[in-house]
């Protein structure tokens, strides 16, 4: 069984480093707050829903860092190390849901209190993206039928969400059903998730996988090989509009023409109802060498420019269906988005 990639022990964050998956399984216990906004930045944490848990834990700990101060002193260091998150990855929404939580959770009558609320809040967001992601994947599986096989893209597993995962966690739902299907996951350049960390996580559930590369995905849409495209997602907006790994709005283009459903599947700490359309979403731009070098070895010639935007925006037309923990929702995004989302 797949050890846990982000586990709270004896006030330490221990994490699974994903930049080193599948060639090792490398374990990290990072005990203050900077490591772990390290972490999310250099995408060791990675994934939405990952990243808000993690970022819940990293100001627990930092908020456990905090010596002699006052309640009204430890409040300002507090909002500093929150800030240090805010700024370290600005497109998955879960990464300010949590700190929103966190921040609402820094009450007490004094910093001893506080420090324990807040990390018993940090728990607790973990614990509702275990339950969400469990609970989506099995209303997800029920669109899926036997035989199915699914494309999926980047990756939306456990290493992704901390709990059972989205995309993939519908796919291991659907064979918990005892339904047969089949993936093909594409590469995810220029990080390689699918390649490194989606087929790892298949191949550990035993469920049929095959690579291709991102620029294939139509080809086999083509060949009418494909029953359906299956994504997480980093941020949805109020009117469906949907943030996701960058390539995600070319295979939703393909998919529409090709007559194949586009399933997200996302848990409603995804949900943004203050942003009205995905033209709002902030889109991360990395740096170029992600592209112009392949796990540090250079691929391009000295001195070229490259342009690494980590995520796209699909507009909710090409979407068939969200596949939320409280529902599966089609058009009209907007009501229905609204009636579903959760805001605490």
């Amino acid at each position: 069984m797949m050890a846990r990639a982000i586990e709270w022990l004896d006030g330490k964050l221990r994490i699974l480093d994903q930049s080193k998956v599948p060639r090792e399984q490398v374990f990290a216990d990072l005990d203050n707050y900077h490591d772990v906004v390290l972490a999310i930045k250099e995408m060791r944490v990675r994934g939405a829903p990952a990243i808000g848990v993690a970022a819940a834990y990293g100001i627990a700990l930092g908020a456990s860092g905090i010596r002699e101060a006052g309640k009204d002193e430890f409040l300002v260091q507090l909002n500093q190390v929150m800030q240090a998150f805010a700024v370290s990855r600005p497109t998955a929404v879960n990464l300010f849901q949590a700190i929103n939580r966190m921040r609402k959770a820094a009450r007490g009558d004094g910093v001893a209190e506080i420090k324990r609320s807040l990390v018993d809040e940090a728990k607790r967001i973990h614990q509702e993206e275990v339950t969400a992601t469990r609970q989506l994947s099995q209303l997800g599986a029920e669109l899926i039928k036997n035989g199915f096989t699914l494309l999926t893209h980047c990756n939306a597993g456990p290493l992704a969400t901390a709990g059972y995962g989205t995309a993939l966690g519908v796919i291991k739902a659907v064979k918990e059903q005892g339904k047969r299907v089949s993936v093909f996951a594409t590469e995810t350049r220029p990080l390689l998730q699918g390649a490194r960390l989606t087929t790892w996580e298949l191949m550990q559930e035993d469920i049929p996988v095959t690579l291709i590369t991102d620029s294939t995905a139509g080809y086999f849409m083509q060949q009418k090989k494909i029953d359906c495209v299956i994504v997480g997602a980093d941020r949805i907006a109020a009117n469906g509009d949907v943030a996701n790994k960058i390539g995600t709005y070319t295979l939703a283009v393909l998919a529409k023409e090709s007559e194949i459903p586009f399933y997200v599947a996302a848990p409603t700490s995804t949900i943004d109802l203050s942003l009205s359309s995905g033209d709002k979403i902030p889109i991360e731009e990395r740096s170029p060498e992600e592209v112009t070098h392949v796990q540090g070895v250079p691929i391009a010639p000295e001195g070229i420019r490259a342009a690494n935007p980590a995520f796209d925006v699909t507009p909710h037309s090409y979407v068939t269906a969200i596949i939320t923990e409280k529902g599966i929702i089609r058009e009209p995004y907007g009501k229905e988005l609204l009636s579903i989302a959760k805001w605490s």
